[in-house]
């Protein structure tokens, strides 16, 4: 591989530093004869911490367009994706270096009727736990449980399971290496799921006060999604709105709060990552549009774009620019903690050492 030279202040750290790309890793060790393919504001690769690339709002994708899904997203400098379940299976993209590695959780686990159809593995609450330890062993060190949906026959969201089954799931993926995260909207199946010890929680616009404090305190992680909620919250209520009141009333209700809560969660403590939830009805490639609407919910920028670089990596225990880390980096012209303008824009993206754009 050809020897690559980017020159600039490194962050988290502010240090102006000489980096220097060899065999497709980091060094600090001058290399002669290398490219000088950047200068400016080096961040390690950008991370997108839920998204679903191989999946569509109307199920599975093929190849063509999950590769069109993984390109997009790394086009906005996302090198690095944890994918938050899909049906089908994405290792295929593991061999191509032009594309963002990616972190399985293997495909959601929910209850028959309980979630939307051909996307999950549904089963009955007492297969719960063996279904999470088999998921473990498919994922990348995650597993995802819906935790709560629209229940028909009540008219209303409600959990999925049984927190004595919750507290079985959560023993499974740990026992089999792994961490589980919880798709929860409504109160109830939050408050359930910190009863039962996972891990993180997707979307969480169910917090309160009570809940906010006792994640703060668990250290539990958040991953908001709050740009398909701001979004799409008040479309889905109005769709199910005449025959299931109730529920529409509640999805509304936590579409009012939800930036509000996010930002108290925040001062609370509750460590938060930026996540897209696209290959729904969200587009790949919106990770500074998410970025954005967490900051005008009042996340500091620097705190926003370290959810989604330095401290995501650092929490999924993926590398990000020491001696030697793989080469994945995006180069701004300017400091892209005080502008989304300049998060928009990057102007140098090196994936596993190799120049994209």
């Amino acid at each position: 591989m050809e020897p690559l030279h980017v020159r600039g202040v490194r962050l988290p750290d502010e240090q102006p530093v000489d980096l220097w790309i060899r065999d497709g890793h980091v060094t600090y060790e001058p290399v002669l004869g290398a490219t000088t393919v950047g200068t400016g504001w080096i961040v390690p690769g950008l991370v997108d911490m839920h998204c679903h690339i191989g999946l569509a709002s109307r199920g599975e994708t093929d190849r063509a367009a999950t590769e069109v899904q993984a390109l997009a997203s790394r086009d906005t400098g996302v090198l690095l994706a944890r994918d938050c379940g899909a049906p089908g299976d994405t290792r295929w993209l593991d061999e191509r270096e032009d594309l963002p590695r990616v972190v399985r959780a293997g495909r959601h686990i929910a209850r028959p009727k309980r979630y939307i159809r051909g996307v999950s593995v549904d089963v009955e609450p007492p297969a719960l736990a063996a279904t999470v330890a088999d998921q473990a062993g498919r994922g990348d060190g995650w597993v995802k449980i819906v935790g709560d949906w629209i229940d028909r026959d009540a008219g209303d969201m409600t959990p999925l399971w049984p927190v004595e089954e919750l507290r079985a799931a959560v023993s499974a993926a740990h026992a089999g290496g792994a961490r589980v995260t919880t798709h929860v909207f409504g109160r109830q199946a939050l408050a359930e799921a910190l009863q039962a010890g996972f891990d993180c929680i997707e979307h969480g616009t169910g917090l309160d006060d009570e809940l906010t404090t006792l994640m703060a305190s668990m250290q539990v992680a958040l991953v908001p999604t709050l740009l398909n909620v701001v979004d799409n919250f008040p479309g889905i209520a109005d769709s199910g709105a005449e025959k299931f009141p109730a529920y529409a009333a509640q999805m509304r209700a936590l579409w009012a709060g939800a930036p509000e809560r996010i930002a108290t969660a925040y001062q609370a403590g509750v460590p938060i990552y930026v996540g897209t939830d696209a290959g729904g009805v969200i587009a790949h490639g919106r990770i500074v549009d998410e970025m954005a609407t967490l900051h005008r919910a009042g996340l500091p920028l620097d705190y926003v774009l370290g959810g989604a670089s330095w401290r995501a990596r650092e929490y999924l225990g993926r590398p990000g620019l020491a001696e030697g880390d793989p080469a994945d980096l995006v180069v701004f012209d300017a400091d892209p903690r005080l502008d989304l303008a300049t998060l928009a824009a990057p102007t140098r993206i090196v994936l596993r050492g190799r120049v994209i754009s």
